[in-house]
């Protein structure tokens, strides 16, 4: 590389900080093995901003956000801030970053790995070779709309959130879904509540003019209710290929789809802006998993879906798709060897602990590399 790439790092609360220390690992490895490096900064974020400034996040946190190539995020939260007020309890870090990032597009895979079908509640000829990826819309709709809020109606207290969404905000996380489904298997499936929500019934307009004048012709779209699709992720997983949705739909859906792979532990996250005049898109990758306060510390928390998610910073923000392969490639073989941290037990094998199952992957990379 020409010169290095930029990496903000904010492990949060929990097990964050644990399993962000395996990705500096992994950076390291890369740094002397693929002379690939970076400059990276670190910051505090969630309940551990709040112990020291009293705030989820800082304003010079969220300027270096602001500016670096990458996010990379642990996770936030704990019972100890269950109490705090809305604006600064831990999540509204997460929620500041993901708006003021303008990170309108979250990417979130759930593919199974051969090693651990067992690890899934499902029968294994219902999920081996589930490969789908959910594309969530990220800055609007029901978790940011106004009003909200406590409010007299009728003479009796009543608490509103509001969905709403414009047209652009749909096009353009439909846009993303779209150009993804091009670099896969080219069908759509976009999820609303058309029958019973106005807001639905716009979504599925907007998108289907998209799919109809925007060039994308060569995509399948279909339509499904999210009802549906929740049942359906369950009956015929493999039916999918790139689902986009709304917020609330995409947050409960992408959790449905994740334990379909067995485990929250195994599952990576990206969240991406529009591309500038540089060709450059802001952009925060993270574990699908929060931060387990109940394990925190004792180094049980498994490690891949950072590594995973760090996997997904190298395709997406970085253009290393090779690199981005051998760190995916390196988890494969760490769990195919039959090595497990204490979430995947029910497969059996060797328990790892979180420490040990990033050197694992370390030694597979140096394998993989050799």
């Amino acid at each position: 590389m020409a010169a290095n790439k930029t990496l903000l790092m904010l492990p949060g609360d929990g097990i964050g900080p644990e399993v962000s220390a395996e990705v500096t690992k992994v950076i390291d490895w890369m740094g002397k093995r693929r002379a690939v490096t970076f400059d990276i900064a670190e910051g505090l974020v969630g309940g551990a901003a709040y112990d020291a400034h009293g705030v989820a996040i800082t304003d010079a946190v969220m300027e270096q956000a602001m500016n670096t190539d990458a996010v990379l995020f642990g996770a936030v939260g704990g019972p100890q801030y269950d109490n705090l007020g809305w604006d600064v309890r831990p999540e509204a870090g997460l929620l500041r970053l993901r708006k003021e990032m303008d990170l309108f597009a979250n990417l979130r895979p759930a593919v199974t790995f051969d090693a651990l079908l067992d690890a899934s509640t499902l029968k294994p000829e219902v999920i081996q070779g589930l490969d789908i990826l959910i594309v969530r819309e990220l800055t609007a709709g029901v978790y940011f709309g106004e009003p909200r809020g406590m409010q007299e109606w009728n003479g009796e207290e009543r608490c509103i959130d509001t969905q709403a969404y414009t047209k652009a905000e749909i096009e353009r996380v439909t846009e993303v879904a779209f150009d993804l489904a091009r670099k896969r298997r080219g069908k759509v499936t976009s999820v609303e509540k058309a029958n019973v929500m106005k807001t639905g019934v716009f979504w599925r307009q907007t998108v289907t003019a998209l799919h109809e004048t925007g060039g994308y012709s060569d995509i399948e779209l279909g339509h499904m209710y999210a009802d549906n699709c929740a049942m359906q992720l369950v009956r015929n997983p493999k039916q999918f290929d790139v689902i986009v949705t709304d917020n609330l739909f995409g947050d409960m859906l992408s959790d449905c789809a994740a334990m379909l792979t067995g485990s929250l532990g195994m599952l990576p996250s990206a969240s991406l802006g529009a591309v500038d005049a540089t060709g450059r898109r802001k952009a925060l990758y993270e574990p699908v998993h929060g931060s387990a306060p109940d394990i925190a510390g004792e180094g049980k928390a498994n490690p891949l879906a950072m590594l995973l998610s760090f996997a997904m910073a190298l395709r997406y923000s970085f253009d290393l798709q090779e690199d981005a392969d051998l760190v995916e490639q390196a988890v494969q073989d760490v769990l195919s060897a039959g090595k497990r941290t204490a979430d995947l037990m029910g497969t059996g094998g060797e328990v790892l602990s979180t420490a040990q199952m990033g050197d694992a992957v370390c030694a597979a990379l140096d394998k993989r590399a050799a």
